[in-house]
C-alpha cells in the first residue's frame, strides 16, 4: 500500500528533485528483501515512519526522510547514492544523522540527531512505530523487553514525552 500523501496526489518534487512517490518507490526496492523482526516487510515499517512524521506536522523533505530513514544503517542504499540523489539538503542532513553508526553510544546518536534540524521528528515516529505495543506483542519476551528497555532509553536521551 502506497503511503498516504501519494494517494492525495504528492508527486511533486522536493527541491526541484525526487518526488515523494519517487523516494517511496526507492525505498520499497532497496528494503524488498527486508523483512523486520516478527517476519512482516520491512516497507510496512517504512511507510509507518512515513506517516508518522507526516502526523507529526513534517513537511515532505522530512516524509522522505522517513522513508529514507534505514536505507544507509541497513546497507541497502549507500552514502554515495544519497550524496547524488536529487533529495533536498535536509533530507540528506536528516537521514544520515538517524544512521547509528557501528559501536556508537546511544548518548552521542542521540546528540547528533537533536543537532541536526528535523532529524528528532523523523526519529520519534521510528520509535514511536518500534515501539508499538502490537509489534512487540509478536516477538520473544525476552527480545521484547529488550527492545522497549533501548526504546525507551532513546526516547529519554531525546527528551520525548508520550506525546511526541
Amino acid at each position: 500500500m502506497p503511503y498516504e500523501g501519494h494517494r492525495q496526489g504528492r508527486t511533486e518534487a522536493l527541491g526541484g528533485g525526487l518526488g515523494l512517490a519517487e523516494v517511496e518507490a526507492v525505498a520499497r526496492t532497496a528494503h524488498a528483501a527486508q523483512q523486520d523482526k516478527a517476519g512482516r516487510p520491512y516497507a510496512e515499517h517504512l511507510r509507518a515512519v512515513a506517516e508518522g512524521v507526516r502526523a507529526r506536522g513534517g513537511a515532505d523533505d522530512l516524509v522522505a526522510a522517513g522513508w529514507l530513514h534505514d536505507a544507509l544503517e541497513d546497507g541497502v542504499l549507500d552514502d554515495a547514492w544519497l550524496d547524488a540523489a536529487a533529495l533536498p539538503q535536509r533530507t540528506k542532513d536528516v537521514v544520515r544523522a538517524v544512521t547509528k553508526r557501528d559501536g556508537e553510544e546511544p548518548e552521542a546518536y542521540a546528540r547528533r540527531i537533536l543537532a541536526t534540524p528535523g532529524a528528532r521528528l523523523v526519529k520519534a515516529a521510528d520509535l514511536a512505530h518500534n515501539a508499538d505495543p502490537d509489534r512487540l506483542a509478536v516477538l520473544d519476551e525476552h527480545t521484547a523487553r529488550r527492545l522497549t528497555a533501548k526504546y525507551a532509553t532513546m526516547r529519554r536521551h531525546l527528551g520525548l514525552t508520550a506525546d511526541d
